[in-house]
């Protein structure tokens, strides 16, 4: 099968549906253990609102233009996907750092912005790298990536309230895979007119005025 075939086969509505559906299912399976199983505090109750909104979005989501057929793209999607909430389910239990109002906080703060950006992409929401329909309002007026922005916050809050040199190494990695990530999407997204366009009017990808 050829590239372009690969790719239009991608884009057709009911495969990526399905794709969807079945990306989704560690999400589904996580919430219900947050909620169903486990202890529930204020960071799980945040985390599992954030869930919620991308178990939603993703099965509603609109079918793409394009998609990478790139395998190393997808495998860089799929262990910073996969691996991010595996690390916030799993990780060692650490020890404190900050007091608890502090650690809520920016649960809070993440989590404001994760589901502000969510709500800013709505349906053209893709783990892989993907051509939907362009979005340069919302969250994304302020930063091409904000999604990661809000995530790298919850990995920093989490290392604060279970802080251990394997949970900060691991944290570490997964910002810079995300930040790889980043770059990755673009490097695929740009060769669309439109969204070059949008890298000139947006310079910043994670922090307004930062990075």
């Amino acid at each position: 099968m050829t590239q372009r075939s690969v790719m239009d086969t991608l884009a057709i509505p009911w495969v990526d549906k399905g794709i969807a559906i079945v990306a989704t299912i560690p999400f589904v399976i996580e919430l219900y253990h947050r909620w169903m199983v486990g202890h529930v505090n204020f960071p799980r109750a945040v985390l599992g609102l954030q869930l919620l909104v991308i178990i939603v979005i993703m099965v509603l989501r609109t079918a793409p233009v394009r998609v990478t057929p790139n395998p190393w793209y997808w495998l860089l999607a799929f262990v910073t996907t996969y691996a991010t909430l595996g690390f916030s389910a799993y990780a060692e239990p650490g020890v404190t750092l900050v007091a608890p109002a502090l650690g809520n906080s920016l649960a809070i703060l993440s989590a404001i912005i994760i589901v502000y950006s969510l709500l800013s992409l709505g349906r053209n929401i893709g783990f892989i790298p993907a051509q939907r329909r362009l979005v340069t309002g919302g969250a994304y007026r302020f930063a091409r990536h904000p999604i990661y922005t809000g995530t790298f916050i919850s990995l920093f809050a989490f290392v604060l309230r279970a802080f251990s040199p394997l949970n900060l190494a691991i944290a570490v990695a997964l910002i810079a895979s995300l930040m790889l990530r980043g770059v990755v999407e673009e490097h695929f997204l740009r060769e669309d007119p439109a969204y070059a366009a949008y890298l000139g009017e947006v310079r910043w990808r994670w922090v307004p005025g930062l990075g």
